[in-house]
């Protein structure tokens, strides 16, 4: 795919097939907080997938990906049966590591579930050790992290968890 696609091909994915099951809620009658982890990274193989970074990539080049860190934000309540849709926006790249945020939004309604913010970095699977990304791979990321660079930063980026105190 032409890098001058990857920005149209990432943001018209749609992610239609995710609706919360009954056997993730929790006896609180909303979803339980480890399934919010899951249907992200479920979420997340759609983009990796346009971006050359997916399950196949990692066959066909020896590399694949890692998470270092995740930071979730819980803003609403998901409830079984409830349609989801997500975003996925590229913050930041470097020769190994790639900086994402996605949200979690009810498919109908359209207010915001959740919101992920992550870091991974390329590994050779063979060592096990950091790489840096495929060069055809590294093209994309740069040409997606240059438009998404000119969006509204999340005010959720970079967020410290910890007790505010007055």
């Amino acid at each position: 795919m032409p890098s001058s696609n990857i920005t149209q091909a990432i943001d018209s994915i749609r992610y239609s097939d995710f609706v919360v099951p009954p056997a993730y809620i929790d006896p609180n009658g909303h979803m339980n907080v480890g399934y919010y982890g899951v249907l992200f990274d479920n979420a997340l193989d759609l983009p990796w997938d346009k971006l050359g970074l997916g399950s196949a990539s990692t066959e066909a080049t020896g590399c694949s990906s890692f998470a270092l860190e995740s930071h979730i934000t819980y803003q609403r309540e998901v409830h079984a049966g409830d349609p989801l849709d997500f975003t996925f926006q590229l913050i930041d790249v470097d020769a190994k590591r790639i900086h994402y945020f996605m949200t979690m939004l009810h498919a109908h309604e359209r207010w915001l579930a959740a919101t992920l913010e992550s870091i991974s970095m390329c590994i050779d699977m063979t060592t096990r050790r950091s790489t840096n990304w495929p060069a055809d791979r590294f093209v994309h990321l740069q040409a997606l992290h240059e438009s998404h660079s000119r969006r509204p930063r999340p005010s959720e980026v970079g967020r410290v968890i910890g007790i505010r105190r007055k």
